[in-house]
């Protein structure tokens, strides 16, 4: 795997920033996560007064072998069809990517289905989808480099148009399912209380699923040595594995990185565990409605800024988050401080 320069962010200006913040004609702390979001954003940028010029979204498309092992409610039909759906326009990440100015690029890592020639999808294409994790790893050494280099290509295409924040989503049916498997690995939490329902699995699917999944992990201890890359490269998808390296190499390029949900987050997870300083980067948007997300968001210690009940995926959270960040930077750079609008300092 490619080497990452991820530096913490400098908190040498973090008390110059604070007094900033304390300055503005409000009560001390009575702003609350946005007076903290205007601190993250400023060390991330390294700045008293932060901007998010050019937001962009990539969603990222890719099939799981572990689909064929029936632990999705949806058929892996649904993944290329859906990637058709938001050239069109009319998928949930579309519409919230409309509403607040996000330059929406939707990509195939991984579809099992030919979409070169379809207007409006980066072809990415590794492979037609992963390899069964139940009983080989979902991707060679070779692809998983392949693709974190993809994942650090497509944003470094939107740092040259001036991106300064970048929010993650995904396509592909059955990837609760590696994600359960890294939460349970990273997390130290027993694979039976990280598996969920999915996009909506019944209970004797959710029980079907955690035998599928135990007995992956059964295979994964007893034929390879416990890494973690190697359970990044054995369970992951390719939609996922680009987003580990979207994260990393955002962090590297000193970018806001909104995180969505329950398949980000375990993404998320995996890039800090390769890379640790990369949380200081990092924004988690909301706790969505999958089993477990709660509890996968503890490992990292975030406090997510929603809680709507969403499991949509697409990156649909986090582009509902956005706004709530947005106010944060216009709080630290619009706001009077006392002195400009002539208010006694009262604290």
């Amino acid at each position: 795997m490619k080497k990452f320069n991820i530096k913490p962010t400098d908190k040498s200006i973090a008390g110059t920033i604070q007094a900033k913040i304390d300055h503005l004609n409000k009560p001390k702390g009575s702003l609350g996560r946005l007076e903290e979001l205007a601190m993250q954003v400023c060390l991330i940028q390294h700045t008293l007064s932060p901007t998010l010029n050019h937001p962009c979204h990539l969603l990222l498309g890719g099939d799981h072998g572990i689909e064929r092992e029936g632990v999705s409610v949806s058929p892996r039909e649904v993944t290329w069809q859906q990637m058709i759906n938001f050239t069109h326009g009319g998928g949930g990440v579309n519409m919230f990517c409309r509403q607040h100015g996000f330059d929406l690029s939707i990509v195939d890592v991984g579809v099992d289905y030919d979409l070169s020639e379809v207007e409006g999808i980066i072809n990415r294409k590794i492979a037609r989808g992963t390899r069964n994790f139940l009983h080989e790893p979902a991707m060679s050494v070779e692809q998983f480099n392949r693709t974190i280099e993809v994942g650090c290509q497509l944003v470094d295409d939107c740092v040259k148009k001036g991106c300064q924040v970048i929010c993650l989503g995904e396509m592909g049916i059955a990837n609760t399912s590696p994600s359960s498997l890294w939460m349970s690995i990273f997390g130290s939490i027993e694979l039976d209380e990280c598996v969920g329902a999915g996009a909506g699995l019944n209970n004797p699917g959710v029980e079907h699923k955690r035998q599928v999944l135990n007995a992956a992990l059964k295979h994964y201890n007893e034929t390879m040595e416990p890494s973690d890359l190697n359970a990044i490269r054995y369970f992951g998808g390719f939609e996922m594995v680009a987003a580990i390296g979207a994260m990393l190499r955002a962090a590297e390029q000193g970018l806001v990185v909104l995180v969505d949900g329950f398949i980000m987050t375990a993404c998320a997870i995996a890039a800090t565990r390769l890379y640790p300083a990369a949380q200081d980067y990092m924004i988690f948007t909301h706790c969505g409605d999958e089993s477990g997300h709660r509890k996968m968001l503890d490992i990292v210690g975030a406090k997510p800024l929603l809680n709507l009940g969403l499991r949509l995926g697409e990156g649909t959270g986090a582009l509902c988050a956005f706004p709530i960040i947005d106010s944060a930077v216009r709080m630290i750079n619009e706001m009077n401080n006392f002195d400009t609008a002539k208010i006694t300092k009262y604290f």
